[in-house]
């Protein structure tokens, strides 16, 4: 359990370290405004780290910015290392995330849903029901006590 709760405290440091020194720290052009740091997930031996990104922007900006990041993960590993002060800094693997893409795909099956809803509601604006009112039988019935007078002869 303290293992976990120490993987936990050292992923948020290494979130916002990478954020900040991607912000403020690297001058490289690929890794401008548009990557954004959304998750870090650091192994139970403090051994490995998982920084999750996505960018904004198209397939070429992504691309870009994942090459960028490559280059600069010695920097974004030292910077990592002098604001955790533990004995091994944690190699850093950076993956774009797929959250955005998820969500894209989500919102579109739900439009999709609400134009079906709205077709629905359109067909069934004029509809009466196929029965009577009260389709239920009631005992006293007339069909009811001829069927059981017919069982009893």
């Amino acid at each position: 359990m303290a293992d976990n709760a120490r993987a936990k405290k050292l992923a948020d440091l290494i979130r916002e370290v990478v954020a900040q020194k991607l912000q403020r720290g690297i001058k490289d052009p690929r890794l401008g405004s548009q990557v954004t740091i959304t998750d870090t997930r650091v192994t139970g031996d403090l051994r490995e780290a998982t920084v999750f990104y996505t960018v904004y922007g198209d397939d070429e900006e992504r691309a870009a910015a994942a090459a960028g990041l490559e280059s600069a993960k010695g920097v974004l590993r030292s910077a990592v290392g002098a604001a955790a002060g533990v004995k091994f800094t944690p190699t850093l693997t950076f993956v774009a995330d797929a959250l955005p893409d998820t969500a894209k795909t989500i919102e579109d099956l739900l439009d999709k849903a609400r134009a079906k809803d709205a077709q629905v509601r359109e067909v069934s604006a004029g509809a009466a029901f196929a029965g009577d009112a009260d389709p239920y039988k009631k005992p006293g019935d007339e069909d009811d006590s001829a069927e059981t007078g017919d069982a009893a002869e």
